[in-house]
């Protein structure tokens, strides 16, 4: 049972006040007495504004399911639908022609474009890991993973898989940092007259043939050159100099590895990735956030048989071609994504005695945090231009982004910060954000920070908002869907119009499957030719080799053409496309229909079994093929809904649905019989982590946009709630 301590009228869970009064506001020159009086004045003035936008979701939606029912015999006419979505406000009309005005930007939003990482804030040594993604080898990346087409097959150095990790690598430098002559593999060392950059060649001596991208060196106590520091596209490449290192010694310019400025920004996660259900899990994920902005996290991690303390790393210095001392960021810039406006939390309850709207906790507590860094002297900062970035989820319309904005706003107010300290990320991951995308900029256009597509979560949304237009078609289609193609268009463009470009991240989602590294070398190539600033990688690995990319790829050159391409032609996607519903439209036969229902019972099992028992938010867990995807909510929504939608339209009955939940509920446990502290659910079929995976199917479809948030949040509780009480009577025992 949660203690409460009351502040302000407020009833805070005891955990969270001492985490706020003891530590957060340490520092920070913000008594805890003003975050108190602040969260009040936040749950006064926004906890029903928040309410009515929820309100307004349930009766659109209403709306909509009505009209589908009214015309699913005579079919959808585009003209008809899109009146009837303005008319009952679902779309709203485009605002006039506008440039976003947002300002402090970093330059990893407005110049910079590379990988960006998403990583649970609840664990630390994925929190360092990523915060320190900002730099990775690429020959650990090529030769620890199949990026090379095969794995390791043994422990120790294959000196032969090496030479084929160095030859992919000089490669690639041939490609993006060519020589006026010769190949890097021919180099044998490096010459400096001034600002020129000659290196020692066969032959006798070459140039770069772009001499602006030598970039810097950095050398030893004995004068001795140890890097050598190369720009491609506003990203840096770090050549290693070590000839007594085993790799070095055997290279003719004793180079003995290739350093790649990776993962640029990275969303530290509060959300989806997470699973913070009561006032010591939001404690945990603050503190972790406070450890990152005041720079002094560490965790202790135990690999390869040893233990050693991993903290952030530190920034680089370098000296210049002119000669002057400069400096490279060590560290990834860091965003802090909050709930969206959904959530409730029992962490703070209202002198009701309800639960507050989790966001507005998030919002006043992850921006004091952020202090930290705004106010630090000396030492790595992670907003030289003095901003804190918020990344705000699963926001409707432009009303909602307002809602949002209008938090932030009080928050800076109660803070004592400058009007626009804090920037926002809108996610466009719901259909009524996609449909009136300029519209969510505009409203929040001095404080827009990024846009950014989030494929799953769209598709669960496109799901649940034409949930009575009919049935829909399997998962794997929803890729070739007119609507998909409409929607990663239509944020790039409307991007563009907005004036996005050199102020905000333009972004593209996930490449879930971070076993496959040659799959994602030859097609995540795909994002920075889109137009994306930013694309999702799920581990430092993947943004070492996504960060080639764009090495390849000019993005911001690509955005001038795609430009172009629209001043020309046109809008390369019409709205109407966007709301084409991806209604099935053949039979499907016997065998196909098992194998979805499958899929999406695995899919949804093995995600939930770790999350109510374990509160894990964020894991590779296997696919029914037993290939390791990365998983959070998004995932579980997609295929929770997919089996809500064919249920309602009898395309599958519930005995057949409960039967593959039974046979995949084995299949989980047997892909996790190697963990000691699995708890099986099969053969009882009894416990809340297989009633919940039941419950997102079969009793609450009705979530309002098929969101698995409450349910999970509502099993995991209970969860803890069995273990608490099993502690308590062995104690007594």
């Amino acid at each position: 049972m949660d203690s409460y301590t009351e502040r302000k009228g407020l009833q805070i869970e005891e955990t969270l006040a001492r985490f706020v009064e003891s530590e957060a506001v340490a520092g920070t020159g913000v008594a805890a007495e003003q975050v108190w009086d602040g969260l009040a004045a936040l749950v006064s003035e926004f906890g029903e504004r928040n309410r009515d936008a929820l309100k307004e979701r349930a009766r659109i939606h209403q709306q909509i399911d009505a009209w589908h029912v009214k015309n699913r015999e005579t079919g959808i006419d585009p003209e008809a639908y899109q009146a009837f979505l303005r008319e009952i406000g679902y779309l709203v009309p485009e605002p006039a022609s506008f440039s976003v005005e947002t300002t402090r930007i970093d330059p990893e939003f407005s110049s910079i474009a590379g990988p960006q990482l998403v990583v649970p804030i609840t664990n630390a040594r994925y929190a360092l890991n990523a915060a320190n993604a900002r730099w990775g080898s690429l020959y650990d990346a090529l030769y620890g993973t199949d990026a090379l087409g095969s794995l390791p097959e043994r422990a120790g150095y294959d000196a032969e898989r090496g030479r084929q990790v160095i030859r992919w690598a000089k490669k690639h430098l041939d490609r993006v940092v060519p020589l006026v002559a010769g190949r890097w593999k021919e180099v044998t060392g490096f010459t400096f007259d001034g600002a020129i950059l000659g290196l020692k060649h066969a032959a006798g001596m070459t140039a770069l043939d772009d001499p602006s991208a030598f970039a810097g060196t950095v050398t030893g106590d004995d004068g001795a050159l140890r890097e050598l520091i190369l720009k491609v596209h506003g990203l840096h490449i770090r050549i290693v100099i070590d000839p007594t290192t085993e790799v070095g010694a055997t290279d003719p310019a004793g180079i003995s590895d290739v350093l790649l400025e990776a993962a640029i920004s990275t969303i530290m996660d509060m959300e989806d990735s997470v699973a913070c259900v009561d006032g010591p899990d939001k404690a945990q994920a603050y503190g972790n956030w406070l450890g990152l902005m005041k720079g002094d996290l560490t965790e202790e991690v135990s690999k390869g048989g040893r233990t050693f303390t991993r903290a952030l790393a530190p920034d680089i210095a370098y000296t210049a071609p002119d000669g002057s001392p400069a400096v490279l960021k060590g560290r990834s810039l860091m965003l802090v994504r909050n709930v969206g406006h959904l959530m409730t939390t029992p962490a703070v309850l209202d002198a009701e005695g309800n639960e507050i709207g989790e966001g507005l906790l998030d919002a006043l507590i992850s921006v004091l945090i952020a202090l930290h860094d705004l106010r630090r002297e000396g030492g790595p900062v992670n907003s030289p231009a003095g901003s804190v970035y918020v990344v705000k989820p699963k926001m409707h319309g432009p009303v909602e982004v307002k809602l949002a904005c209008d938090v932030f706003t009080k928050v800076e107010e109660i803070l004592g910060l400058d009007r626009y300290t804090v920037k926002i990320g809108i996610m466009d991951e719901e259909r009524r954000t996609s449909a009136n995308l300029a519209a969510c900029i505009e409203a929040a256009r001095n404080r827009v920070c990024f846009i950014n597509t989030g494929f799953l979560d769209r598709t669960g949304d496109e799901t649940s908002t034409s949930m009575e237009a009919g049935p829909m078609v399997p998962k794997a289609d929803m890729k070739n869907a007119a609507w998909l193609d409409a929607y990663e268009k239509r944020n790039v463009d409307i991007g563009l119009a907005c004036g996005l470009k050199g102020r905000g991240q333009i972004g593209k989602g996930m490449w879930a499957a971070p076993d496959r590294m040659a799959d994602m070398l030859e097609q995540k190539i795909g994002h920075p030719m889109a137009g994306a600033t930013c694309a999702w990688v799920p581990s430092p690995t993947a943004a070492v080799l996504h960060s080639t990319h764009y090495h390849v790829v000019d993005v911001f050159h690509r955005l001038e053409e795609i430009e172009r391409e629209i001043a020309a032609n046109g809008p390369r996607a019409p709205l109407e496309a966007l709301l084409t519903i991806p209604l099935l439209d053949r039979k499907l036969t016997d065998g196909e229909i098992e194998q979805e229902i499958e899929n999406c019972c695995q899919g949804i099992l093995g995600y939930v079994v770790r999350w109510v028992n374990d509160g894990v938010g964020c894991s590779k867990v296997p696919d029914i093929n037993d290939v390791g995807l990365m998983e959070d909510r998004a995932t579980c929504r997609i295929s929770s809904q997919a089996l809500v939608n064919w249920l309602h339209h009898g395309v599958v009955n519930e005995k057949q649905v409960m039967n593959a939940m039974r046979r995949m509920a084995e299949k989980v446990d047997g892909q996790n019989a190697a963990d000691p502290g699995y708890r099986p659910m099969a053969p009882k079929f009894g416990s809340h982590a297989f009633q919940a995976a039941c419950d997102l199917v079969f009793n609450d479809g009705n979530w309002p946009s098929g969101y698995t948030e409450p349910t999970l949040h509502y099993r995991r509780r209970q969860v803890k709630a069995k273990e608490t009480r099993k502690a308590a009577e062995g104690a007594d025992g």
